[in-house]
């Protein structure tokens, strides 16, 4: 008797996809919504244009902190994605992707370091440098100061940094799906 668990096929077991990365198309809507807020705040209240402090409304807090959420949802992913890759030992958990950004002064460093362990894995599928991890942590860095000060455009940049890590990504997923025998993921806007 056998167990419904055990293996009923010879040959090698079957390829799963790997998991999908992050729809990075959502934090572009959340961020022109920011924006969209921003302007309604400023039309409303024109003393918040020339840097008054304020309490901001929650038309503009709601789209601002959504899209923070989201951002880390998409690093949450990544590492998903990594740690599902056959034969490769990623050496972050995405908890811990995640949770490190929550330690002052830490998180300066961990952007660059979760971003760095990424592109090791790119640069050795592809088998040339095409990830280089302090270009895309410093637009990180940057954009997350630019929420600061203007939500919204930062939030854009956030995930145009973002994106570039999709974009280097993606191929070195399909090489390695191709290498292994397994068929490539999905198209590049899903």
């Amino acid at each position: 008797m056998t167990s419904p668990d055990a293996e009923t096929h010879a040959g090698p077991p079957i390829a799963r996809p790997f998991p999908p990365l992050p729809k990075i198309w959502v934090g572009y809507i959340i961020g022109v919504a920011t924006l969209i807020a921003e302007m309604v705040v400023v039309s409303q209240h024109p003393e918040a244009a020339t840097g008054t402090p304020m309490i901001p409304p929650l038309y503009l807090f709601l789209p601002a902190f959504i899209g923070g959420v989201y951002w880390f949802v998409c690093v949450y992913q990544y590492h998903v994605v990594m740690n599902h890759i056959p034969a490769w030992r990623h050496p972050i958990s995405p908890g811990k992707a995640v949770g490190y950004h929550f330690i002052p002064i830490y998180n300066l460093y961990w952007i660059f370091k979760w971003l760095q362990e990424i592109a090791r894995f790119v640069n050795a599928v592809l088998g040339r440098p095409a990830m280089r991890p302090g270009l895309a942590g410093g637009a990180i860095l940057v954009a997350l100061v630019l929420r600061f000060l203007d939500p919204g455009m930062g939030m854009i940049l956030l995930f145009l940094a973002t994106s570039h890590v999709s974009a280097c990504l993606r191929p070195a997923l399909d090489a390695f799906a191709t290498a292994a025998g397994e068929h490539p993921g999905p198209p590049p806007f899903s």
